[in-house]
């Protein structure tokens, strides 16, 4: 639970420093330049992950393309308090059945009805956006997101399990995410001449901090079903609710509250279970 709800506080924490940001293309690609960094010094102090663990990198790597567009999309068109909710929470439900097809790890009535209550609170913060105005599109992104998410949250629990270390698995998989990095890079590289020592440094403390928070959830994955690790790491729903109405002004402020208080509900329901 400690591993779980840290990786959420960092999770949180850079998707808003994307949400802010001036460019959020070279952000992203600062942050998955990042990845490779935090991926290369791992990769020197643990073994390699063994063949068998290599398709589903190689899965995790494309489906993460995906994330990178979806997210720098969603956060274009709607709020962070309105797209991040969605994108989590829609992802337990998702993971659950992905892991019972795939892990055929079942959970559960007490675990059953918190992921219920998850996803409840994210279709309360969805139908409420649209009836208020919101861009549907922001809110099909963040529902897009959610199935993005559950895809490598499977994926990831695989291979991790796999390999010969789940540590070496997180490292070739940060290594991996050099391919979005560089493209990125490399389609805007007329504009790094002007980025200054802080905007790189923003970026790459942000890469630092998603890598470290998807670690760590990728590690919880070995010791604890996948499902119940994906849902309890929803808790970062309430710091970006937070973070996006209180420090953004994003409004309204109740009804994203409220509704981030229902997926927190089902999260204690987890955890008592």
């Amino acid at each position: 639970m400690v591993l779980v709800l840290t990786a959420a506080l960092l999770h949180a924490s850079w998707n808003a420093m994307v949400k802010a940001s001036g460019d959020r293309e070279i952000t992203l690609a600062t942050i998955a330049l990042g990845h490779v960094v935090f991926g290369a010094v791992l990769a020197a102090f643990v073994p390699l992950p063994g063949w068998q663990a290599a398709p589903w990198i190689a899965a995790s790597t494309v489906i993460h393309w995906g994330y990178y567009w979806a997210i720098f999309h969603g956060y274009r068109l709607g709020d962070l308090s309105l797209v991040y909710p969605i994108s989590r929470g829609t992802a337990p439900m998702l993971v659950a059945l992905g892991a019972f097809v795939v892990l055929g790890e079942a959970v559960g009535g007490a675990e059953a009805v918190g992921i219920f209550a998850i996803s409840a609170g994210v279709l309360l913060l969805a139908v409420g956006s649209i009836r208020r105005g919101v861009d549907p599109n922001a809110v099909l992104l963040g529902l897009a997101l959610g199935v993005i998410i559950a895809s490598y949250s499977v994926v990831d629990g695989t291979g991790a399990r796999l390999a010969e270390s789940s540590l070496a698995y997180i490292a070739w998989l940060f290594i991996c995410e050099g391919f979005v990095a560089f493209w990125l890079l490399w389609r805007r590289r007329r504009d790094l001449r002007a980025m200054g020592v802080r905007s790189w440094s923003f970026g790459l403390a942000g890469g630092v901090a998603s890598a470290l928070a998807y670690g760590l959830a990728i590690h919880a994955k070995t010791i604890a079903p996948v499902a119940l690790v994906s849902a309890l790491r929803e808790t970062s729903v309430i710091i970006a609710a937070l973070i996006g109405t209180l420090l953004f002004a994003e409004r309204p402020l109740l009804p994203r509250l409220l509704a981030s208080c229902v997926v927190v509900l089902g999260i204690v329901v987890i955890a008592l279970a």
